[in-house]
Parts: C-alpha cells; structure tokens; sequence
C-alpha cells in the first residue's frame, strides 16, 4: 500500500506534541498582529503567553486578522509531497468559514497537471480548532491501523457531523463579527451572568442553542446534553479548548471524568489562527457522539428541556 501523508491548515490547533505524537504536518496560516505584520500561524506558546496575548486581543479586535494557507503554499506542500513519491490527504477547516479549502483545492488541480498519478485526497472537516484537530487524529489512528488514504478520506467525511462542542462563550462579539456564529444579531455581546451554550451546526458553524444563567447551572446543563448525545465516551479522548477559561476547564474536566470515565479529558489551548476570531471566553469540550441533526431541531428541543429542568 503506498505510503500517505496527513496534513491539517493551523486551524486545527494541535499542539506540537500531538503532531509529533501522530506524524501530522500543518501548513500554517497568516496571522497579521499588531507589531509584528504578517507571521505564521503557530502552535505553541513562545514569543507571546497566552492569558496576555488574548487581553491584549480583547483591547483591540480589529487590529487582529487571519488568513488561511495560499494556493502557492498548499501547491509548493503537495508537490514536496509528489517528489517524494507520497499521496496527502489534507484535512481543513469548515469551508463555511474559511477559503481553506478552495485554495487547496486549486493547488491541487495544479500539480496532478504535473503529477497525474499522485492522489491528493482533500476532506472539509465542516469544524475548527479542537473539533477539526479530533479528525485529524482520527484519520491518524486508521491510518496506523492499516487503511488506506481512500478509506480515511471517505471515513473522515461520513463521521465528521458526529463531532460536537459542548460548552459556553462568554462574549459571542468576536464570533459574531467574524462570521463564526449563526443567528447573532439575538445573541450579540456580552450577557451578564448568562452562558450561551453553542454546538457545531450542520455547515460547521457554531449555533447558540440555548442560555443559561450562571456557571453552576450551566455545567449540570453541559453534562446532561453531553450524556445525551455522547457515544461509548470510555473509549475516547473529549477535548476541552479554552481561551483564557483555564480554572473552568480544569473544574469542567474533573466533572466530565467523574461522569464519563473517558479514556482522556485533555484541556488544549485555541492558538491565535482560531483565537483570533472566538476571542477570550471560550470553555468547551469537543467529543464524538449521535449525528447533529440538520437544523439543530433535536439538540435545541434537548436543551430547551434541560434548561427548563434546572429552574
């Protein structure tokens, strides 16, 4: 079986311990910061920390932008890929959000001109940041188990709707301005004392399905929708992303494996490809589950009937 390689764009937000972990590669992004110009996405803290870079992010938004990988360095990628005799499948972010996959796509229908037998298998994960980075383990994990780059791309594709975000953002106007949040206008802002609860919709953005007022409430509300959608969590690693949220992820951690007893709960930070367009606030977990519903009809019925439960 002829070798593959798996490539994510830097919104996958796997640290370097993960791609390491799982001979992953990224093609990073853009990230113009203030001061700094145009930089490569990254995925590890080193010139920045990570509490002051998002303070410094919530004082000025709009100097902050990003751009996924350009045609040219999807294309210089696959053709390095091609000399070296190996296939890629590339998985990227929600094409609902990004032109990601559009210029890889391009790039792609460039060098198989060059390298007809070359197979580039292009997935849109219709997630991001951790949700995007699970299938990309995922698709690392069959591929340690045998299967072809045929098989991972067509796996990948008809699981990834079963991807969920199970958590809160306090101040949905990064996401809201961005383009990351359907149905804003009614959820605009900061909202004192609520936790709008968000799940991935059927396009892979995130749709605020309910809210919640107060922290204590909102976490018995997370785990009861996580009980409800989750599937056989002791066999699974839940992601929980945070940005600037760390002591509720910890507290929703703990939670989450007193529950479940999860194979792993492994709190993992949103880099600034991600970062920058959520903004500070953020605490989910990410898990494989029941697929989402097309509309979102069933997991906004479930939490309506959780959040009436809990008053």
């Amino acid at each position: 079986m002829k070798k593959f390689e798996i490539y994510a764009d830097g919104s996958c937000d796997l640290s370097d311990q993960y791609l390491k972990q799982y001979d992953v590669h990224v093609i990073p992004g853009h990230l113009n910061l203030p001061g700094k110009g145009d930089v490569p996405s990254f995925s590890k803290w080193e010139e920045y920390d990570r509490d002051e870079f998002y303070k410094a992010l919530s004082k000025a938004p709009d100097s902050y932008t990003t751009a996924p990988p350009n045609v040219a360095e999807y294309k210089k990628a696959f053709e390095e890929a091609a000399k070296r005799g190996e296939d890629i499948l590339l998985i990227t972010i929600s094409g609902g959000i990004s032109a990601s996959i559009n210029f890889a796509s391009q790039a792609r229908d460039e060098v198989l001109k060059s390298y007809p037998e070359m197979n580039i298998k292009l997935v849109d994960s219709l997630r991001f940041s951790a949700g995007h980075g699970m299938l990309v383990i995922r698709a690392a994990q069959l591929r340690e188990e045998g299967k072809s780059i045929d098989e991972v791309a067509a796996y990948i594709d008809e699981n990834k709707n079963k991807i969920h975000q199970c958590g809160w953002l306090d101040d949905l106007s990064f996401v809201a301005k961005k383009g990351r949040l359907t149905h804003s206008k009614a959820f605009f802002g900061k909202l004192a004392g609520v936790k709008p609860i968000g799940e991935f919709d059927y396009n892979g953005l995130t749709t605020v399905i309910g809210k919640v007022k107060g922290a204590k409430k909102a976490y018995s509300v997370l785990l009861k929708y996580m009980e409800n959608t989750i599937i056989d969590p002791q066999n699974q690693t839940i992601f929980i992303a945070q940005t600037s949220r760390y002591p509720q992820a910890v507290q929703y951690k703990e939670m989450i494996e007193e529950k479940f007893k999860p194979k792993e709960v492994a709190i993992v930070d949103v880099f600034p490809m991600c970062g920058i367009n959520i903004g500070p606030g953020l605490m989910a977990a990410y898990y494989s589950g029941k697929p989402i519903s097309k509309d979102l009809a069933e997991e906004k019925a479930l939490i309506e009937k959780l959040i009436a439960e809990e008053k």
